[in-house]
């Protein structure tokens, strides 16, 4: 004899084609009646104009109608209230994120996604000059710029000139820039200056492109120059690279910030950790030692401290810093001892305490350190 139990196993098998899971585990079925061979469903879902309304109730009937005892199926559709929206959006990023492919990029590699909720902020900047101070303590680090139509990553290394290549087995080979594994659109397209009119998905299939036939090889931190906002680039990131962490770039300025906390929010409903934030821009100091807060003061403090997480540094307005990504010539490199240099420096090293190498958090790196620590002592 049919029980709702086994109608609810058979509604496992009705999957909600945009949400990738079926509407039990999503939490889309509200009731489960039989009486007198009569099944009544009562599914829940997003939205009551939703374009996949008219198959899931197909869906329904037929796997339920199915099953013995059952002699007619009814299906009252409702609509979910905006906290059951947000659960069951949780849960299918959760699930798209557990079963996201396999790409190139090693599951130990440190991924640091640099992203801003507005452009203007000077997030590519950060994106370079933290993956080369990551690189100048002695790690091998890929750079990839992510901001699929806003590529600037080439000219500010230097190589706008160059062109990604094909190896042997027809993946993409990074380019080597200043020590930099770097992958980027600007070392695709015929001209610097031409307009990508691409939309989401091409967008989408991009940047899959960059993380599954791309040879990165071994690279213990993986940077990831996103485009600002919260868009399809922010989410394909989360599906694609689920160890991916992110790292929110903003000013001082008030309006920045809260522009800030929304990339945040997008980060952490897709299952991506948040693990702190870079003020850029933090007011200048001219030559004769007198500081200017052209952009206020606080905004990066007052961010970090609203997500519970650590202002990684502040980094002062600094014209080498400004002339460099003109001329290809990073300001970590060229001017090691100037403020912003060294707040980058001090961001890198912040970054591996933050988010140590993989092989520094295996159970052997942590004996041989411990051994290394007693020949000290002893």
């Amino acid at each position: 004899m049919t029980t709702t139990n086994d109608i609810e196993q058979a509604l496992r098998g009705v999957v909600d084609p945009e949400l990738g899971g079926d509407v039990v585990e999503l939490g889309m079925v509200k009731g489960i009646e039989l009486a007198d061979g009569i099944a009544t469903i009562k599914v829940a879902l997003t939205i009551a104009g939703c374009p996949m309304r008219t198959q899931i109730e197909g869906d329904v009937k037929r796997k339920v109608g199915a099953l013995p005892d059952v002699d007619s199926v009814a299906v009252e559709m409702g609509e979910m209230t905006q906290e059951e929206r947000s659960e069951v959006m949780s849960k299918a990023r959760f699930k798209a994120r557990e079963d996201a492919e396999p790409t190139m990029v090693d599951p130990v590699t440190r991924v640091v996604a640099v992203s801003s909720g507005k452009g203007g902020v000077g997030k590519s900047s950060v994106s370079v000059n933290l993956a080369l101070a990551l690189a100048d303590q002695g790690f091998s680090v890929g750079l990839l710029d992510a901001d699929i139509w806003g590529f600037s990553i080439p000219r500010m290394l230097g190589v706008g000139a160059d062109r990604l290549e094909a190896n042997e087995d027809g993946k993409i080979v990074p380019l080597e820039a200043q020590g930099l594994k770097l992958v980027s659109t600007g070392l695709l397209v015929d001209d610097e200056d031409k307009a990508l009119m691409w939309r989401g998905l091409m967008l989408s299939k991009a940047l899959e492109q960059f993380l599954k036939d791309v040879a990165w090889g071994q690279v213990d931190y993986l940077v990831v120059d996103m485009p600002p906002g919260t868009g399809d680039i922010q989410m394909a990131l989360s599906r694609l690279l689920p160890q991916a962490e992110m790292v929110v770039v903003t000013t001082p300025q008030k309006a920045a910030q809260k522009v800030a906390a929304r990339v945040a929010d997008m980060a952490r409903r897709s299952f991506m950790p948040v693990i702190g934030v870079i003020e850029n821009m933090a007011g200048f100091t001219s030559p004769s030692g007198e500081h200017f807060k052209l952009f206020g003061e606080g905004g990066g403090r007052e961010l970090a401290n609203e997500l519970g997480v650590p202002l990684i540094a502040s980094i002062p307005l600094d014209p080498y810093m400004v002339e460099g990504g003109d001329d290809g010539a990073p300001v970590v490199r060229t001017h090691p001892t100037s403020p912003a240099a060294q707040a980058m420096t001090e961001a890198g090293k912040r970054i591996v305490e933050l988010v140590p190498p993989a092989e520094d958090e295996t159970c052997t790196a942590r004996i041989d350190r411990l051994v290394e620590g007693l020949k000290a002592i002893g």
